[in-house]
């Protein structure tokens, strides 16, 4: 647990970096939702707040009034315990309340939040205070991936920042670390936050394998695609099969081939695939179907955890070959809090790492994202194992 004058700071220094990310946007992208997954940058903006109204300010400020009763049914995400919610595919229907009364709202819950925390001293209250500003850099992803899909679906492909650097290239060879046979131990292990899906540290029997110091790159993948990769079934999971086709898939998200050269679309506009940058926004389907066509395989999250020591991470999401469950004698949270990771251990896959978009102190070893295997507008990437 971090000290209060020091756990303040990080909270406004939170509060303060998410609308930073949203100043480069018109105000008519605010309330834009293209897709179900897609959530309007307003509406982060509000349940970020909302959630520091409803488990902090209603729990431990006596006096503090709801600033909105309607806010909740608005800005509740999934939290079934605290009542009902706008369902997530009419969140771009919410052209009122507007943007100017969603920045009061956040001005006025972050005054509130900052007057609780220097006057009351509770343990308790500073646990929840963790969980709320690390959920809200977990939005700031959201919000930069998301103001992505938004303009990146508008037909003029407009420029979000030019300082946004998405693509770095990895200045070194590819070479595999080889890895001993034996028990492991997983999960997280220090007095530093951690979500509870971390805990329960236990012990695994990995076999000998070799796993890549580098992710997978853009001209890797173009190889794939040119021997025909998306049209070859043997490559595929019978359900990746059935997507590729049912969606017409052909290339990862964002990228174009216009006039015979590849394209695709970043933050900074349209721009050449760079080759040598690591692949992005891909499928755990064609993750796997690319390591198929490779003759290897993805690594376990286990196997992940044991190497990444001896590799740099960070630039991309790492698909692996997990599904999501929960760790040994893994114990959900009382009340509404226990529906934050738990609910979710069913059709997903684990994936490693932190990507370009993962906001500062928001990064660790056991950190375990996950998500379906069809989705692609988050930066997910993949690593090879032999």
């Amino acid at each position: 647990m971090i000290l209060t004058d020091s756990l303040l700071d990080f909270f406004l220094e939170t509060r303060k970096h998410t609308e930073t990310i949203c100043q480069p946007l018109e105000i008519e992208d605010y309330v834009v939702q293209p897709i179900v997954d897609v959530s309007p940058p307003k509406w982060h903006l509000g349940h970020t707040t909302w959630f520091f109204e409803e488990f902090i300010l209603k729990v431990y400020d006596e006096d503090y009034k709801v600033y909105d009763e309607d806010f909740s049914f608005v800005f509740n995400s999934y939290y079934e315990s605290v009542g009902k919610r706008v369902v997530r595919s009419d969140r771009g229907n919410l052209s009122r309340p507007s943007v100017k009364k969603v920045y009061e709202y956040r001005a006025h819950v972050t005054n509130a939040i900052k007057e609780l925390i220097s006057n009351v001293d509770n343990n308790e209250m500073d646990e929840v205070m963790e969980i709320g500003i690390h959920h809200e850099k977990q939005h700031q992803e959201l919000l930069l991936t998301d103001i992505k899909y938004i303009l990146g679906n508008n037909p003029l492909l407009p420029k979000y920042s030019n300082t946004f650097k998405e693509n770095p290239v990895e200045n070194h060879t590819c070479e595999w670390i080889a890895m001993d046979e034996g028990i492991y131990e997983i999960g997280h292990n220090s007095a530093e936050f951690c979500y509870d899906n971390e805990l329960g540290r236990h012990k695994v029997f990995l076999h000998s394998y070799r796993i890549a110091n580098k992710l997978v790159t853009n001209g890797e993948f173009i190889q794939f695609i040119n021997d025909d990769g998306y049209k070859r079934f043997e490559l595929w999971h019978a359900e990746g099969w059935d997507w590729v086709n049912q969606q017409h898939i052909a290339a990862p998200l964002y990228w174009h081939l216009i006039d015979g050269e590849w394209q695709h679309y970043t933050l900074s506009g349209l721009q050449k695939i760079n080759f040598e940058a690591p692949l992005t926004h891909i499928s755990y389907f064609e993750a796997f179907a690319f390591a198929q066509w490779k003759g290897m395989r993805l690594p376990t999250e286990f196997e992940w955890e044991a190497a990444q020591h001896f590799f740099k991470w960070g630039q991309r999401w790492e698909w692996t070959e997990s599904a999501y469950l929960p760790y040994p004698n893994y114990q959900k949270a009382d009340g509404a809090l226990g529906e934050y990771n738990g609910k979710f251990m069913v059709n997903q896959k684990v994936l490693r790492g932190s990507s370009v978009a993962t906001p500062i102190k928001h990064s660790r070893p056991t950190y375990r994202n996950f998500f379906p295997t069809y989705l692609r507008w988050q930066f997910t990437g993949l690593r090879l194992v032999q």
